[in-house]
């Protein structure tokens, strides 16, 4: 994608995927323009009207009944911008920023903000010019929605504040508008308020999250698929006809890609017929796509949440057709709160199952002959053991990051704001969950791949064919110990791209 366009009706997932992490060029579609331009002109009515409007001419939060002269609006808006940019903390990483810069600009164009269209114009130079501002990681309570985050970026449209350097590090705002040949702009009524109220931020996390679950829920079938071809699993459990009488769409389509990932293996073959075979496999062998089927359940609930947000209005007060301007309550971040904690968990399961299955592949009494620790010489040499070590820690700190941050509110701007959603602190906690199970994932893979090359001469499935290819320069054959961390970055690099999936898709026809 090589431009996005915002238009007054919004923008797509992709869009946000496209500038967050790509070099779409943004681009105000003139009806936007058009919009904005019609919104202010209500702004300026109220303004020479000289009546009473919530942040166009009195004070905010607990300052909402302090009348401001006329002489004095541009000035607050302003002072607005420099207060609540007090962020502490690392910066947040640049695709966040870009992300929440860019709904912004969706969130002005929907006509309803009362800006003047060249303060999105200011914001679409800063993506453009790749100037992305320093927004400490600390100051967001999800209501009235991220201010302060959103006041670091406004910050820079000013000629002030931090914007991060080329190797992260800070630079003054300043010197990279200079540089770009660009010119910090004035504020005018209303508008310092309207670029920082809303949710831009914890939508921003919350769309690139959905991006990253919807990949490494794939690829859970596929560590899953490996890890119970390498036990001597069944794959009967995993019928269709099974989960159509449990009929989640989830689970029904995680069933199906471990099905098909377990075909054609002659490690499956070597003991389907065979009578000692277990009857019944652990849960964590048998139950993976009710699992991980319900982390897709749950995704789906997220990106619905997602859809209506990149679509709502979520200012305050806003600039209605008619010309009124109401206060709103549609900052508050509870529905985006409430899906980042909730795929948090979901996340934070299918990882945990996974590590479960490592357990039981390295453990010589349940891994169905496998050596132990996967090593061919255990005793002198520990295998992966310490592999699983790594996983269980991360297990641990991903179930104290599952309790929900959306439950914690507390009172700020003199009990003016007196119940917060805590949406942002529940959008950044997810994140570093999906960090997490990238690389329990990174482990199940590894361990996965060990133990089909460890039933050799057997051959594994395709799918166990291209992972096994994918790794092994990293990973090699088994054998005596290496330096460990390597092996596993080399997994997680394997896990988080798209080539191990493509390779098993070109094989065996598309996941689900």
């Amino acid at each position: 994608m090589t431009n996005v366009t915002i238009q007054p009706t919004g923008i797509t997932a992709d869009d946000v995927l496209a500038v967050a992490r790509g070099t779409a060029t943004v681009v105000l579609a003139p009806a936007t323009i058009d919009a904005m331009a019609t919104s202010r002109a209500i702004v300026d009515g109220i303004e020479s009207s000289g009546r009473p409007v919530y942040g166009v001419s009195t004070g905010f939060g607990a300052l909402a009944n302090t009348f401001i002269a006329p002489d004095r609006r541009a000035e607050l808006q302003h002072a607005l911008i420099r207060s609540h940019a007090a962020g502490v903390g690392a910066p947040m990483p640049r695709e966040v920023v870009r992300a929440m810069m860019l709904l912004r600009v969706r969130s002005l164009a929907l006509g309803c903000s009362g800006v003047r269209p060249l303060v999105a114009e200011a914001l679409v130079d800063l993506l453009n010019h790749d100037i992305t501002p320093w927004v400490p990681e600390h100051g967001s309570l999800g209501a009235s929605g991220d201010l302060a985050p959103l006041a670091h970026c406004a910050l820079v449209l000013l000629g002030e504040g931090w914007v991060l350097g080329p190797a992260g590090e800070r630079q003054d705002a300043a010197d990279a508008l200079t540089a770009a040949g660009l010119k910090p702009i004035e504020l005018a009524a209303k508008e310092g308020l309207a670029l920082i109220n809303g949710t831009d931020g914890m939508l921003g996390m919350l769309l690139l999250a959905i991006h990253d679950s919807a990949h490494l829920f794939a690829m859970a079938d596929v560590t899953a698929a490996l890890a119970i071809e390498a036990m001597l699993g069944s794959e009967r459990p995993f019928l269709p006809e099974l989960h159509a009488i449990r009929p989640h769409p989830g689970q029904a389509a995680s069933a199906a890609n471990i099905h098909l990932l377990l075909q054609d293996s002659r490690v499956m073959d070597s003991h389907r017929d065979d009578l000692a075979h277990a009857v019944q496999d652990a849960y964590s062998m048998r139950c993976a796509p009710q699992v991980a089927g319900a982390a897709r359940d749950t995704l789906d609930f997220v990106r619905t949440v997602a859809a209506r947000e990149l679509v709502s209005v979520v200012d305050n007060p806003v600039v209605l057709p008619d010309g009124r301007v109401e206060s709103t309550g549609n900052f508050h971040g509870a529905p985006l709160g409430f899906a980042a904690d909730f795929l948090a968990i979901a996340a934070a399961e299918v990882g945990a199952i996974a590590e479960r299955r490592v357990d039981r592949l390295l453990d010589v009494t349940r891994s169905r002959e496998l050596p132990a620790f996967l090593s061919p010489d255990a005793g002198v040499n520990s295998g992966l053991m310490i592999a699983q070590y790594t996983a269980a820690g991360i297990v641990a700190e991903n179930r104290r990051l599952a309790a929900p941050a959306s439950v914690d509110s507390l009172p700020t701007s003199g009990m003016q704001e007196d119940h917060v959603s805590m949406g942002w602190a529940a959008a950044k906690k997810l994140r570093t969950v999906l960090d997490n199970l990238t690389s329990l994932l990174a482990v199940e893979l590894l361990a996965g791949v060990r133990g089909l090359q460890l039933r050799a001469p057997l051959e594994p499935s395709p799918a166990g064919r291209a992972a096994v290819a994918a790794l092994g320069a990293a990973a090699g054959e088994p054998g005596p110990d290496v330096f460990l961390a390597p092996v596993m970055e080399a997994a997680r690099a394997v896990v988080a791209g798209p080539e191990l999936r493509a390779a098993i898709e070109r094989e065996v026809g598309p996941l689900g």
